[in-house]
This record gives C-alpha cells, structure tokens and sequence, in this order.
C-alpha cells in the first residue's frame, strides 16, 4: 500500500494556475534574453549604447498655471 496525497480540488487549480505562471515567466525570461543577445550581437565591440543626454528645456514642455485665468 502506497501514501498518496490527495489535494483538494481547489488546491490542484490553484496549483495548475501557479505552474502555468511559472511557465509564462520562464518563457518572458528567455525572451528577453534572446532580445539581449540579439542587441549586442549588433553592437560594436566595446561600445555601449547610452541614452541621449537631454536638458530639461529640451523634454519638457511649460504648461499654463491653472491659478492664472487665459487671456487671449
């Protein structure tokens, strides 16, 4: 005679959401490391791509104040 767990029925969903979760992560993780390699694969060697250095006049965009009234 052997031990065998039974899980509720409940559990066994719950369960076979968590499995399905953890299949869904480890197909974004490789995914995205697929994406990585692919980024660096195009890369020159030793350069690194680095973001553009903006100012803040050059992002930004002054909007009116709403405590002052517009005037045409």
């Amino acid at each position: 005679m052997t031990n065998r767990v039974t899980y509720a029925p409940h559990d066994f969903q719950k369960m076979c959401k968590q499995a399905e979760r953890d299949h869904e992560s480890k197909k974004l993780v490789a995914l995205m490391e697929r994406v990585k390699r692919q980024i660096a694969e195009r890369e020159p060697r030793g350069l690194k791509a680095q973001p553009p250095r903006l100012s803040l006049t050059d992002t930004a965009v002054r909007l009116p104040s709403r405590s002052v009234p517009f005037e045409r």
